[in-house]
């Protein structure tokens, strides 16, 4: 197996809230796929970042009383302790707000104007004279031209998913104060990827997305791709365009360049040469990112890059939302949860388990029910897996001291099985295919616990007691080679084992490894069952 060098990335949360549970599948979703590749040997770089400019932002802070710079540094502090406390394990969290990012951004717009990729419009948009500024789509809410659903944004509905500029909205207002905006001119500057549909046809059939992801994408080929515009007015909290007076780069012009800017960053700090990963070299460029965020990755982020001659993302891997009993995640019915209620509350294990044992390949809705987690956390992870060190553990701490012995030789069919599985379950592991992952190793782990539960070592210890130990030692063994393929998915439950059977896991090889002729530690509780029901 040649070793493969990775940049991975999850999408930059807004800095505007804080980080939910919808966040956590992905976040989740690229930690263990981080985890995994490491384990197998490979080097990885993992980045993050909030997302810190717009007008959200802007309005955000005046509403707090706060500079943007405040805000934004107040809501990373709290992303960076909750992405920490759910296991996330970046190499770096930093921030769109950064001069490495405001001079990369700035080194490419060059480019692209250099390349004749940029041109300036006059557009008429909606103005607000009341809060004295022009108003973004999601400012802007009215009557959806399509199905006439009412308050609906400036540039989508949500009842009939129907698309439309904001001047084909009817009865328009303002989101903030509620009154009516006028049209007025503005020059605004625009990107031309409808002179990129070559390069970014021929860039999504290679490979680089799903096939499903494909097919979507090019539908947008149909009607002919849009030219995007780059521009805002002021005011805007962001980076602003040269040379242009009360201009402003959009949020999502500057948005996907923070993974660039957070390698630099990295890279600075660590003495190692950005260029080998994000112009040359052997660096895959792997982004992690939602449904609902394609278009800005597959389509913009690919054109920009190439015209300013930086590498192309080597895959975008793409999930679908987290809805809670079949809908969306809501407020008012109180299923929007924050990641700080779930981890005020429960061990993150459970939830990482959980979204391993969802999660597949597709671009499919992850649904999380109560009753599901619970049942799917103490059937599998703790009755299956954590149970093989539950039932031996206090046996052999009582009755050898800790002391293993050799393998059962009744044991050896189904310890070569759990060995060879390897790279069955490493193909799962590495296509996203977790679900399937998961459903092997438990699968494995019923018949680790039925060996157990007809060799009756308790029983042995006493009749047999060398048959006893070596039966022992036999389901140590299997818990071993079984935590390997856990350790991406529940790190902390895994580092408990480890300090039980006393050594650790350092390469996904392992899985070949025998407990026999080890010492263990004493045993002491993993991880509880969950109950039916919060208080």
């Amino acid at each position: 197996m040649s070793r493969r060098h990775l940049l991975v990335t999850s999408a930059l949360p807004y800095a505007n809230g804080p980080i939910h549970l919808g966040h956590m599948v992905e976040f989740i979703q690229t930690d263990i796929w981080v985890r995994f590749q490491r384990l197998r040997g490979h080097t990885v770089l993992y980045m993050g970042a909030d997302d810190t400019h717009g007008t959200p932002i802007m309005l955000g802070a005046k509403r707090e009383g706060l500079l943007p710079e405040t805000l934004i540094a107040q809501v990373k502090e709290r992303h960076e302790k909750d992405l920490h406390d759910f296991g996330i394990q970046m190499d770096l969290f930093y921030t769109t707000h950064s001069p490495e990012n405001e001079a990369l951004l700035l080194e490419i717009y060059q480019k692209c104007v250099d390349e004749h990729k940029i041109e300036r419009r006059d557009i008429d948009q909606f103005y607000c004279e009341s809060c004295d500024m022009f108003l973004p789509d999601r400012y802007l809410k009215g009557i959806c031209p399509r199905c006439q659903s009412p308050d609906q944004y400036g540039d989508s509905c949500e009842v009939c998913s129907a698309t439309y500029a904001p001047t084909d909205l009817l009865a328009p207002r303002c989101a903030t104060c509620h009154s009516t905006p006028v049209l007025r001119t503005s020059e605004h500057y625009f990107f031309k990827l409808s002179e990129c549909s070559s390069f970014l046809k021929a860039w999504i059939q290679s490979g680089h997305v799903r096939p499903e992801i494909q097919n979507k994408l090019m539908e947008w080929f149909t009607e002919g791709l849009q030219d995007w515009d780059i521009s805002r007015d002021a005011p805007y909290f962001g980076f602003q365009i040269p040379d242009a007076a009360n201009k402003y780069f959009y949020v999502w012009m500057d948005a996907p360049v923070g993974y660039m800017a957070t390698t630099l960053k990295w890279c600075r700090d660590h003495g190692q040469d950005f260029d080998s990963i994000w112009r040359k070299g052997p660096y895959e460029i792997h982004h992690f990112i939602g449904k609902d965020i394609l278009y800005f990755h597959a389509l913009f982020w690919p054109a920009m890059l190439v015209t300013a001659g930086f590498k192309t993302p080597e895959a975008i891997h793409v999930h679908g939302f987290l809805t809670v009993n079949g809908e969306k995640m809501s407020k008012s019915r109180g299923t929007f949860i924050m990641a700080r209620q779930y981890l005020d509350r429960l061990d993150p294990s459970y939830l990482r388990y959980y979204f391993a044992a969802k999660l597949n390949d597709a671009v499919e809705d992850l649904d999380f029910s109560w009753h599901d987690f619970v049942t799917r956390v103490n059937a599998d992870l703790i009755n299956k897996f954590i149970n093989i060190a539950s039932r031996i553990g206090a046996i052999v701490g009582k009755n050898w001291d800790g002391q293993l012995s050799d393998i059962d030789t009744a044991a050896d069919p189904i310890l070569e099985e759990i060995a060879g599985a390897g790279d069955e379950i490493a193909a799962y592991m590495d296509s996203l295919s977790y679900n399937k992952a998961m459903m092997r190793v438990m699968q494995l782990a019923d018949k680790v616990n039925k060996y157990i539960h007809d060799s009756e070592p308790w029983n042995l210890v006493t009749q047999d007691p060398d048959k006893a130990q070596a039966v022992c030692t036999s389901a140590l063994t299997a818990l071993w080679r079984l935590s390997v393929y856990m350790k991406p998915v529940v790190p902390d439950v895994v580092a408990k084992i480890e300090c039980f059977l006393g050594k650790d896991i350092v390469s996904w090889e392992a899985h070949g490894q025998s407990m026999a002729g080890c010492k263990i530690r004493p045993f002491e509780k993993i991880l509880d069952r969950l109950k039916p029901q919060t208080d």
